[in-house]
């Protein structure tokens, strides 16, 4: 009898492996045909067609374990081995050098493994080309994602825009104070009785002062109306939310990416547990001949293929929501590098405005102390000295000698 089972039996030592039931046949020989798998290709994502079911679980093994970066996975599984075979102690492992890595849930290269990725924008140190991966918190959180590093440099930057605004301000209290005590000692009365053209040289000085006081109170104005309240009023609240939107749109999509990664691991522990069962239903079989294993063998090989299915079916989901994100990250990102030099701009305009009025400040001040340079070219100690004398003298007449 058991030669009479082996005889109706395929051969399984030879021919190409059944893209559905994953064991060798020949035309028309393995269970299902290969021809009915031919439909199911179409829920493989690109570059999977003709992968075997095995083979995704493998490649899946590749992509989960960061820290086996040079592990290798055996390609052939036992299960590929029916009866007939060569017994599993005498079975050939094909070693594959690992390609990709998993880190949190998303899918990279490793170094030096597959074509090299040329940069989405050469030369220009685009915000897309350098935020992929996350990097461990400083304050102690697990990690945080390249997005968040874009995020925190738009809050700094509006907090450090702030800060200058601040400054300014600070500027403008000192601008003010100058003012108001220049004006005040404008009004001195100190020396004020000075005459001659020392005394016009020495009122003018006075008065110079008074009018720098107006020129310095000019300028704290401008510097409140044209720098110090752009800078502060440079996107307002509503920019935070803006920045929020952003946060939770990304993060969605990671935690998306997280989800199907995990159905993804699922499936894949489902296929090896379906795999394990149809191998141990096999070793039945060779030491057990019965309608009852052969059945057996029959749903373990169908729950098998369902279960590669099934994995496939998660992949192809976990790719096109990955390739999402890659999308909006580019997307977002470069709208986050816009706002950066949109804001960048903004505040060297408004300090260039400074400077210019800053310029105009010593313009004005240089003309009022010109009167005061032009009197004191002017002054003559000969004159002063005439006419002091002609209001101050106490006779002309010389004294003579006593005669008795």
């Amino acid at each position: 009898m058991l030669t009479l089972l082996f005889k109706f039996l395929p051969d399984f030592t030879s021919g190409p492996l059944c893209k559905v039931s994953w064991f060798p046949c020949k035309a028309g020989l393995c269970p299902q045909s290969c021809a009915a798998a031919e439909p199911d290709r179409r829920l493989r994502p690109a570059g999977s067609q003709n992968r075997h079911p095995s083979e995704a679980s493998r490649s899946l093994e590749s992509t989960s374990s960061p820290a086996s970066c040079k592990r290798v996975t055996p390609v052939c599984l036992k299960h590929h081995q029916p009866p007939g075979s060569v017994s599993p102690a005498k079975r050939q492992i094909t070693e594959v050098k690992e390609t990709k890595i998993t880190i949190n849930c998303v899918t990279f290269p490793l170094p030096g493994e597959g074509p090299e990725q040329q940069l989405l924008k050469p030369n220009e140190w685009s915000y897309c080309d350098y935020f992929w991966a996350d990097r461990k918190d400083p304050q102690g959180a697990a990690h945080v994602t390249g997005f968040e590093v874009l995020l925190q440099k738009q809050l700094k930057g509006k907090q450090l825009q702030k800060e200058m605004a601040e400054f300014i301000h600070e500027r403008i209290k000192i601008e003010e104070e100058y003012a108001k005590n220049l004006s005040k000692l404008s009004l001195s009365p100190l020396a004020a009785q000075e005459e001659g053209t020392l005394g016009e040289a020495w009122t003018q000085l006075k008065k110079s002062l008074h009018d720098e006081a107006e020129v310095h109170l000019k300028f704290s104005n401008k510097l409140h109306t044209e720098v110090e309240k752009p800078l502060l009023t440079f996107r307002g609240d509503n920019f935070k939310k803006d920045l929020k939107k952003y946060d939770h749109h990304i993060a969605d999509l990671r935690k998306q990416l997280a989800s199907r990664f995990a159905g993804v691991e699922k499936a894949r522990k489902a296929l090896a547990d379906r795999q394990k069962d149809l191998e141990v239903k096999t070793q039945q079989l060779e030491i057990k001949l019965s309608n009852k294993t052969e059945e057996d063998i029959k749903k373990a090989r169908r729950k098998s293929t369902q279960a590669g299915d099934d994995l496939m079916r998660c992949l192809d989901l976990y790719n096109q929501t990955q390739s999402k994100w890659f999308e909006e990250m580019v997307t977002t990102s470069m709208e986050l590098e816009r706002l950066e030099v949109e804001r960048v701009e903004w505040v060297q305009q408004h300090l260039r405005q400074y400077t210019t009025l800053r310029h105009e400040t010593d313009m004005f001040n240089q003309s009022t102390v010109e009167p005061v340079d032009q009197l004191l070219q002017s002054m003559d100690p000969a004159k002063d000295r005439e006419l002091w004398v002609k209001e101050n003298k106490t006779g002309e007449v010389r004294p003579v000698d006593l005669d008795i």
